[in-house]
């Protein structure tokens, strides 16, 4: 009999009790079981596909199909969305968290932005003091029971998570908090009556669909939904990278060896950063130039880096998932703040968060509630990266811990908003600072 067995010949021969030969200690309700075919009738309505009328692509009017109603609608699970949508569900609303990627985490996971800098300031003795708590603070936590999860979680250090960690952490967070999940949904549109979001429309292998709901996050990170209501932004160029992790990166005498990337919660695998060009993160052929550059890039400095002397085994082990743009839309909204305000330390009533800085040396810097409500629409709050500020808060703005925050605070205020029956706008500033206070925020 021959010692190589085909992959054919592997899958017929293991079955479970292949999978228990080779270890598998998986319980019974966490294994899909395996299923056969089935034929499915479709419930959806019919679709109106585009025509092509003199020259012109016309899509027809049609109905969308209902996907869910719910409370609150979370658009977008990066750490403004997860944040959002645990901080709603813990103010007592229904919730349901939409996301076009398999995974939560946003640019924390699927960009391997694994460092979290920007939670802390230095005060007036010169220490470094933490800012940013909550519910960014609750999901490292849980980081931390997890072997391998992350590391220099501690006073004073800017942690380092590992996404796959983390995208597990995540999903226990989430159906803890009975959040109702879907996933591969690409939020397309907003559904409006007046100037009230009544909801958004995704599409996905599923057609295109709509989810009712009271009150809209968007958490999308370029304002998709809020832009697709009217509400009036501005549209900026950004640097956009790509980040990598390389793995067998040797130590030299416990420190990292230089050009070889930061330390992860891995053994022998570090993370490699990339600023990249300025570009349009809206305009997908640019995208599209950018990643296929960027991979070229990637490949051949991994190259160069194991032509070092002991780096002959470095090797690339991945490359983000996610295109590294980091900023698109910024609100126009019903406070933005400024560069100028952050210097000159200036304070809001309406303060839900407090922001911190990359080598933070600046004092601390106060998010209002204001900036993340539209001027005009209704229905809708932001959250995350694409609040109201001016392009030269865009450093500030853009980093995980702001997006903690403000996350954070649109979803206490969404569930409040539900709860009492008003606009976003309306909901009692105290009321949501108490919340906020309630779930180990810091407001300054």
């Amino acid at each position: 009999m021959s010692d190589h067995l085909s992959r054919r010949d592997l899958l017929a021969a293991m079955g479970v009790s292949g999978l228990a030969a080779l270890g598998s200690t998986a319980n019974a309700d966490d294994v899909v079981p395996a299923g056969g075919l089935a034929r499915i009738t479709s419930k959806s309505p019919p679709r109106a596909p585009a025509k092509l009328v003199g020259g012109k692509i016309i899509q027809p009017e049609r109905e969308l199909a209902l996907l869910h109603e719910t409370d609150v609608l979370v658009v977008g699970a990066g750490p403004a969305g997860v944040a959002a949508a645990l901080a709603a569900s813990q103010t007592g609303a229904k919730v349901t968290l939409v996301e076009r990627y398999g995974h939560f985490g946003g640019l924390w996971t699927g960009g391997l932005v694994v460092l979290v800098v920007g939670m802390y300031v230095k005060d007036e003795s010169g220490k470094r003091k933490q800012v940013t708590r909550g519910m960014g603070e609750f999901m490292m936590a849980r980081c931390d029971k997890l072997a391998g999860g992350i590391v220099n979680h501690r006073a004073g250090s800017d942690p380092t998570v590992d996404a796959e960690a983390l995208k597990y952490a995540m999903v226990e967070l989430v159906e803890e908090a009975k959040v109702k999940v879907f996933l591969h949904c690409w939020g397309v549109d907003a559904i409006v009556d007046g100037h009230t979001v009544k909801g958004a429309v995704f599409e996905s292998k599923s057609g295109r669909q709509a989810i009712l709901a009271k009150v809209v996050v968007d958490a999308s990170g370029d304002g998709d939904i809020y832009a697709a209501a009217g509400a009036g932004y501005e549209h900026i160029k950004f640097r956009t990278g790509l980040v990598h992790r390389i793995g067998n990166v040797p130590d030299v005498k416990g420190k990292r060896p230089g050009g070889s990337g930061g330390v992860t919660p891995v053994k022998g695998v570090r993370w490699v950063n990339m600023q990249g060009p300025a570009i349009d993160g809206l305009d997908v052929a640019e995208l599209t130039r950018l990643e296929l550059a960027h991979r070229r890039y990637i490949w051949k400095s991994v190259g160069k880096l194991r032509s070092q002397p002991g780096h002959e085994n470095v090797y690339l082990l991945e490359t983000a998932p996610q295109l590294g743009v980091r900023i698109t839309r910024l609100l126009g909204g019903v406070t933005q703040l400024t560069f100028k305000g952050v210097q000159n330390r200036v304070t809001f009533p309406d303060v839900i968060g407090v922001g911190g800085m990359w080598n933070a040396v600046h004092p601390e810097w106060q998010i209002p509630y204001g900036a993340l409500i539209p001027k005009q629409v209704d229905g809708v709050i932001a959250a995350g990266r694409c609040i109201s500020g001016e392009p030269r808060m865009a450093d500030l703005l853009r980093v995980i811990p702001p997006c903690f925050v403000t996350g954070h605070a649109a979803g206490v205020a969404a569930a409040l908003a539900v709860k009492d029956g008003c606009r976003p706008r309306d909901v009692e500033v105290p009321t949501i600072q108490k919340i906020l206070k309630d779930q180990d925020a810091y407001l300054g």
